[in-house]
């Protein structure tokens, strides 16, 4: 790694740390970031992944209070799943030859450029349902009993729980099963996972975003974390490159997380999809119309 790698890594990172903290979609930075400077496709995956981990990590601690309401027995299903798929999509990719995953590199950003895109619409429809709910709530109380109060017509943090009360078998088999496929998909490429956990929470009759967005978050962790452990073990990170963007994504959270507040994020998010579409030509041009698919 030379001195013009090591800086454009380094700033990469931060790039993709601020954006990360305040819309999503670092990974469309980092990971483009590691092969412009050499490094294999699969070990900028695995490398990309280390990198990103921490992050994940800080985010699922700041909803520590959402995640401690949740129902252990829900956290234990669909973690465990996570872990399983995990592991299973890190195996995958170490499996997969080089120049096979140069060749999926355009549709797996692709995948994960519409996934973003799309996303905002996604929690929109979920924060309809949540008010709708809410609201639903709300006038069933009043009619009830005319002495309840508005505290108690409120929706509660229980949502999550009523849910899982009313989930069938068939339903949590179903769910178990879909977190399964994303957790593999995740520990294979991972762009994207976020938005279909979303997707997949709001099928399972979950309604209050916070906490949905925190229990994404942690199942994203288990994925990644184990999709970390198998990486090292099979020796396929690139760790210099690895610690110095994990500096850097630090550095851009901390930064992007002050800023957020003033950013408008639609223009963030504008940003991101561009990148996203431009990385997805770029390497769909290089690939599959220049031939270069050697790594």
């Amino acid at each position: 790694m030379t001195l013009g790698q090591a800086i454009l890594l380094f700033l990469a990172a931060v790039l993709g740390g601020m954006l990360n903290s305040v819309a999503g979609g670092g990974s469309f930075i980092g990971f483009p970031a590691l092969i412009f400077t050499g490094v294999p496709s699969i070990n900028a995956n695995a490398t990309n992944t280390v990198a990103l981990w921490p992050g994940v990590v800080a985010s699922a601690g700041a909803y520590r209070h959402e995640l401690a309401r949740q129902p252990r027995a829900l956290m234990l299903v669909l973690g465990g799943t996570s872990l399983i798929g995990g592991i299973l999509g890190a195996l995958l990719l170490l499996r997969t030859p080089q120049q096979t995953f140069t060749l999926l590199i355009p549709p797996l950003l692709l995948i994960a450029t519409v996934l973003f895109a799309v996303s905002p619409r996604l929690t929109a429809l979920l924060r309809k349902r949540r008010a709708a709910a809410a609201l639903s709530a709300a006038t069933a109380s009043m009619t009830a009993t005319e002495e309840s109060t508005l505290s108690s017509a409120a929706p509660t943090a229980r949502t999550l729980a009523w849910s899982v009360e009313k989930l069938s078998p068939l339903k949590l088999v179903s769910v178990s099963f879909f977190q399964l496929l994303i957790a593999t998909y995740g520990g294979y490429f991972g762009g994207g996972i976020g938005i279909l956990m979303l997707a997949t929470l709001g099928m399972m009759g979950m309604e209050n975003i916070h906490e949905m967005n925190g229990l994404k978050t942690l199942l994203a962790g288990l994925i990644n974390g184990v999709a970390v452990i198998t990486f090292a073990l099979a020796g396929a990170v690139f760790w210099p490159q690895a610690l110095l963007m994990v500096v850097g994504a630090v550095i851009g959270g901390y930064g992007g997380a002050y800023y957020a507040r003033k950013i408008d994020q639609r223009w963030v998010r504008l940003f991101v999809t561009l990148v996203g579409v431009t990385m997805t030509l770029y390497f769909f041009i290089n690939i599959y119309v220049l031939g270069h698919s050697g790594k």
